[in-house]
């Protein structure tokens, strides 16, 4: 696994004034949902006072992914891509955020490289953990010894999209991780 501070690090006080000129500040209170799980516009959040957590909800409740404190943010690939959230975002602690939309991402990343990489390389980290555990919302189902769900497979994983594979008819189920399919 990544080193946690790079996955979710923390920024320094200049850091975070750098950022936080790029997006609007929002109060949050306990409770508050700031994005759920299939919504295709996803902000950026810097916390900067209080507390959130990531969760995926699930049948049997919500399971979290982890919590963020002041001077973490939020985002991942997912975010820069146009495609829908696979998680939740609820503040856990009252405080205040500020959102960056999608667009103040792309301007910022284009206009600060420390913060860029900073960015980039968590949302990469965090892409392939998601990967890794097979955190999507994808269940592909078929034969092992199918050429179409092959195709299938290569699809998501060429595109980096998380999925389970549930096999019949023989093999090991598995999560999609590019480069370790034990049935490739």
């Amino acid at each position: 696994m990544a080193d946690p501070d790079h996955v979710f690090p923390t920024l320094t006080p200049a850091q975070i004034a750098r950022l936080s000129a790029h997006g609007a500040p929002r109060p949050i209170q306990r409770g508050d949902v700031l994005f759920d799980v299939g919504e295709k516009v996803i902000p950026l959040f810097l916390i900067r006072s209080g507390q959130v957590e990531i969760v995926r909800p699930a049948d049997a409740g919500a399971a979290v992914i982890t919590v963020l404190g002041p001077g973490q943010f939020t985002g991942e690939s997912n975010m820069l891509s146009g495609r829908r959230s696979l998680v939740r975002l609820r503040a856990t602690e009252p405080g205040d955020v500020v959102e960056l939309t999608r667009a103040q991402v792309l301007a910022l990343v284009q206009l600060d490289a420390e913060l860029s990489e900073i960015l980039m390389r968590a949302f990469i980290l965090r892409r392939v953990a998601l990967i890794a555990q097979g955190f999507g919302d994808v269940v592909l189902v078929g034969s092992v010894h199918s050429p179409d769900t092959l195709r299938i497979k290569e699809f998501l994983t060429r595109n980096g999209l998380p999925f389970t594979f549930k096999p019949f008819g023989g093999g090991t189920p598995h999560h999609g991780t590019p480069g370790t399919d034990p049935e490739a």
